[in-house]
């Protein structure tokens, strides 16, 4: 409901929404689309591609698979998990085999084995496969939220997508994302009466922060609303919040993988 809501609204880049559960996805129900987002959540990753400035006309696949397996909190189920349902993208990706994908998980999964495990199936499918590890605060969020971010393309493919990359890039694509003044420094922000700093500029900037003895400024109170009456299905919207991606985050990393793979496209030629 959410994705069809958000792009109805123009706040995410047009696309028919299929809510159906991923083990009931053909191959062929994946047949004319260009851009293709499984796992989307609240659409974290078609705005992450359009903050990184990713050409429409380039064909690309992402996904972050459930990560409540591989989560330092609940069950601890791993590869026993029946929420694991990367075999199953994987098959997708075999079938159809689109030229490149970005993906996202929490970052626990470099220990447990997980990103072994995608690294060896896209690896055997032919695929080039990288990864990083980054937290939100990489991009001036006031938290670590740190995230496994992970990119494979197509060994088949890849000079058809340099190729496509390379003529967005004459056209200008947008390398550099300015965050504008910073939650960073919240310390900047003149204090108030009460002890608290009070933030309303830059991406971050809708929260209440403290100055501490330590002489640190830390985040006390987020911008969103944890607790108000008349706000219907609070809880779940909080959920969805948290179960996101940074999109920030997401694009840079994006935009990291495009200026790797067109620097090396040139330094061949």
């Amino acid at each position: 409901m959410w994705l069809k809501v958000l792009v109805d609204g123009g706040k995410l880049p047009p696309g028919r929404v299929d809510n159906r559960d991923i083990r009931d996805l053909t191959p062929a129900d994946l047949d004319g689309y260009v851009h293709c987002h499984f796992f989307a959540g609240i659409g974290g990753w078609p705005l992450a591609l359009e903050l990184a400035g990713w050409p429409e006309a380039v064909p690309v696949w992402t996904g972050s698979p459930p990560c409540q397996p591989f989560s330092l909190i609940g069950k601890k189920k791993g590869f026993n998990d029946e929420r694991d349902l990367w075999p199953i993208y994987a098959k997708l990706i075999r079938t159809k085999r689109p030229p490149i994908l970005f993906g996202e998980q929490v970052a626990n999964a470099v220990a447990n084995g997980w990103y072994d495990r995608l690294s060896d199936d896209l690896e055997a499918a032919g695929y080039t496969v990288g990864a990083a590890v980054i937290g939100a605060c990489a991009v001036g969020a006031p938290h670590k939220r740190q995230r496994l971010f992970w990119v494979a393309v197509s060994s088949a493919d890849k000079a058809n997508l340099l190729r496509a990359l390379g003529d967005a890039d004459q056209q200008g694509l947008e390398r550099h994302t300015e965050h504008g003044e910073g939650s960073c420094k919240p310390g900047r922000q003149p204090a108030q009466a009460d002890g608290y700093v009070a933030t309303t500029s830059g991406l971050w900037g809708d929260g209440l922060w403290c100055q501490l003895a330590d002489g640190k400024t830390r985040l006390v109170k987020p911008g969103i609303r944890l607790l108000v009456d008349g706000v219907p299905n609070r809880v779940v919207k909080l959920r969805g919040l948290g179960n996101a991606i940074v999109p920030q985050v997401a694009a840079e990393f994006i935009k990291s993988c495009i200026l790797a793979l067109t620097d090396t496209a040139n330094c061949v030629s």
